[in-house]
């Protein structure tokens, strides 16, 4: 375990926000993207933060990495592509339904047994070929349905109940509220139900960026290694062919990233640098070219983040502006070439 004593839980406020992305078209500043962010370095310090790092937030499903090594600590055995896909906000593509069938056929148990959402596959392109096939709307098909599955064979495992496995009070959120606690080094300040159904645990997100450093920067052979070594190992497992997180942890070597539901986003390195992103308004276009900024900070090399500037924004069909970070995250160090 990481942390003897607990800080105290995050204050649940209005978050201070601040400028982090610019809107630029035409060479004019049209919108401004308000968000949080926060640089840690190898020893764990702070060496950038922007905005409200320590007000409490909803992680959402960038917390899915910390909930995986609850589960392997509490005995979860998956083979590295399904433990990604336990760890995942999938798009839907028949591999990640696949693997969410073996996770649960390992445990003897189906799709029935599942109580995440009803829902279609998250992949634009997945989702409308499901559509063009007259597919209906399912819970194996939730970006979620990896998690689930994963948490119903720890329930298995442990012999715990598996019709109320989502009840927040029941043995298994009870362990992963206890890592989610141990991992972040802070109580949590509240919590919810997310989308998928599944509790939802309040951080700071100051508190998300240090759990995800120890999950990279962990000893071979823990819990948490496991995890990291999974999502490097299948990126698409872990969200689905053509996504960005995907794509940034093969750019950048030995990264770990996990996006989350209204602009979140956090990646880590197995020295233990991290980063952390909350775009306040949830707006995605500028989740990506903020946490590459945020990285490029942090110390990777910038040529190799040159594919995560965002989408151009259009004029009559041509670029004609971009999203621009703002020039706190331009890079001030020497490259380590990570």
């Amino acid at each position: 375990m990481h942390s003897d004593t607990l800080t105290d839980a995050p204050v649940v406020r209005e978050p201070l926000h601040a400028p982090v992305a610019h809107l630029v078209r035409g060479g004019v500043v049209e919108g401004i993207h308000y968000g949080s962010v926060v640089v840690l370095d190898a020893e764990g310090r702070v060496r950038l933060q922007l905005g409200d790092i320590e007000a409490a937030f909803y992680p959402r499903s960038a917390l899915k990495p910390v909930q995986a090594v609850a589960m392997v600590r509490a005995g979860l055995p998956l083979d590295d592509d399904l433990l990604s896909l336990a760890a995942s906000s999938h798009s839907g593509e028949e591999r990640h339904l696949d693997g969410a069938r073996s996770i649960l056929a390992l445990a003897d148990l189906s799709e029935n047994d599942l109580r995440n959402a009803i829902d279609m596959p998250y992949g634009p392109a997945v989702r409308d070929a499901w559509v063009r096939a007259g597919r209906e709307p399912d819970r194996l098909a939730h970006n979620c349905s990896g998690k689930h599955a994963a948490m119903l064979s720890t329930c298995r495992i442990n012999g715990w109940s598996l019709h109320d496995y989502l009840d927040p009070a029941h043995p298994l959120q009870q362990a992963i509220a206890a890592t989610v606690e141990d991992l972040t080094g802070q109580r949590i300040a509240r919590t919810t139900v997310d989308g998928c159904g599944a509790p939802l645990f309040s951080v700071s997100l100051h508190g998300l960026a240090r759990a995800t450093a120890r999950i990279t920067a962990a000893a071979p052979g823990t819990p948490e290694a496991r995890v990291a070594n999974s999502m490097r190992a299948y990126p698409e497992m872990a969200s689905g062919s053509g996504r960005d997180v995907a794509a940034l942890m093969e750019a950048v070597p030995g990264l770990l990233a996990k996006d989350g539901a209204e602009g979140v986003e956090v990646a880590a390195l197995p020295d233990g640098r991290a980063i952390a992103v909350k775009i306040a308004d949830g707006a995605d276009r500028a989740r990506i070219p903020v946490a590459a900024a945020a990285l490029a900070r942090a110390g990777v090399d910038p040529g190799r983040l040159t594919g995560f500037q965002g989408e151009p924004l259009l004029g009559g069909g041509r670029p004609v502006g971009h999203i621009r970070p703002v020039p706190a995250l331009t890079p001030v160090t020497t490259p380590t070439g990570a």
